[in-house]
């Protein structure tokens, strides 16, 4: 088991929220944060904006000392 940083890599904030049109780019988007080592962060959220479906998904760096209460 690799020992996990408790910040993210390159600069990146500890909480992200991510959107863009529901499609293949955003779930690779989404993917590669969680192989970077993020979690999802509650319920991704889900609007129609000019006829196209728009997705937003929180996702946090799981630190070391931070509570997991599974939001």
């Amino acid at each position: 088991m690799v020992a996990m940083s408790t910040t993210p890599p390159e600069g990146l904030p500890i909480y992200r929220v991510l959107t863009g049109p529901d499609d293949e780019t955003f779930c690779r988007r989404i993917s590669d944060a969680i192989t970077l080592g993020y979690m999802l962060y509650g319920d991704p959220a889900i609007t129609v904006h000019g006829g196209k479906i728009i997705v937003a998904q929180a996702l946090l760096w799981p630190a070391s000392d931070s509570p997991q209460d599974g939001h």
